[in-house]
């Protein structure tokens, strides 16, 4: 059950960002939402490669929800932005994002309750802001100095939107 208390995560105002194309790449496997409760240890699985991936950009970390099947099924890549695909190993995969207009949420708190900034997103803020999503994968960006283990720490969260 979903108390009050888990309902309470800081949520700052959208900011609404236009992002040039880029692409990400990592580990990746496909969910539903029954299993997507082990996205953590795709992640556990990635960490020891942040750093490490061949052509990355930056330090920043990304979680990449994609390729829907229309069942509730989805892929998601733990990854990082790279400048190619050509030199990322056999068992990574890899998305390239189109340029996109986006809100950017800030999940402020324990990364265990992102979920609960998702429902207020979608069920909250979507429906009265006058916008739209767009048909085109969201994603979590997370700070080259987050830390899992942080009660506090700071997650963004990229929702993409249809063109104004």
């Amino acid at each position: 059950m979903v108390t009050q208390k888990d309902m309470d995560v800081r949520f700052a105002p959208a900011r609404i960002i236009s992002s040039p194309g880029f692409t990400i790449g990592g580990l990746g496997q496909r969910y539903s939402q029954q299993s997507n409760q082990s996205i953590p240890e795709l992640w556990l699985r990635f960490a020891e490669h942040v750093g490490k991936v061949p052509g990355q950009i930056g330090g920043e970390t990304y979680g990449l929800c994609c390729n829907p099947d229309g069942n509730g099924g989805f892929e998601y890549i733990a990854g990082v932005e790279v400048r190619s695909i050509s030199l990322l190993p056999k068992d990574f995969r890899y998305y390239t994002l189109a340029p996109q207009r986006y809100a950017v949420f800030e999940h402020q708190g324990d990364v265990r309750k992102i979920g609960h900034t998702f429902e207020k997103i979608w069920k909250q803020w979507l429906p009265a802001s006058g916008e739209e999503a767009a048909d085109a994968p969201e994603f979590e960006r997370y700070g080259a100095d987050f830390d899992p283990d942080c009660r506090d720490a700071m997650v963004e969260i990229w929702l993409p939107l249809k063109p104004s």
